[in-house]
């Protein structure tokens, strides 16, 4: 039997006015700007819940670490797309180190990871690599744009 991989994408909104530059997926963009603009609000990440994880029943547990640090997620195909500002960087803070061994506590494969070849999920290494595997899984026309009532208030916008 194939297992299924769980990918997570995440979206942060970006700011009220708009007219700058918002990467869309597919090396289509849309104009967004304000003078408060965060740089790398818009970025978005690929994550994957790998079969162990989703054996062990942990996607909810991953999902809710992104949703906690303030993420918005805009794509699921039993794979997620989150976007925020610096989201792969703090994508990879979240996930810890490959080998468990080495993941520090607190980090979903430092709490959850058994061994290297069994760490739970697969997160997106730089912003061109997200670009790149998001683009893999999902058309544009599948990711959303959505402000949550809690967007204004993270980014103070």
């Amino acid at each position: 039997m194939m297992a299924a991989r769980f990918a997570l994408c995440f979206h942060v909104a970006r700011a009220a006015t708009r007219s700058s530059t918002r990467v869309l997926g597919h090396g289509h963009a849309r104009s967004l700007s304000s003078d408060t603009d965060f740089s790398g609000i818009k970025e978005r990440t690929l994550v994957a819940v790998k079969p162990d994880g989703v054996q062990r029943r942990l996607i909810g547990e991953v999902i809710k670490r992104f949703e906690q640090r303030g993420f918005r997620l805009v794509g699921l195909k039993m794979l997620q797309v989150w976007e925020g500002h610096n989201v792969v960087r703090s994508t990879r803070m979240l996930v810890g180190c490959t080998d468990p061994a080495e993941a520090a506590p607190g980090t979903i494969r430092g709490d959850f990871s058994v061994h290297v070849s069994r760490n739970v999920v697969h997160a997106s290494d730089s912003v061109e690599g997200a670009e790149r595997e998001i683009s893999l899984w999902f058309h544009r026309s599948e990711l959303i744009d959505w402000e949550g009532c809690d967007h204004k208030n993270i980014y103070h916008i």
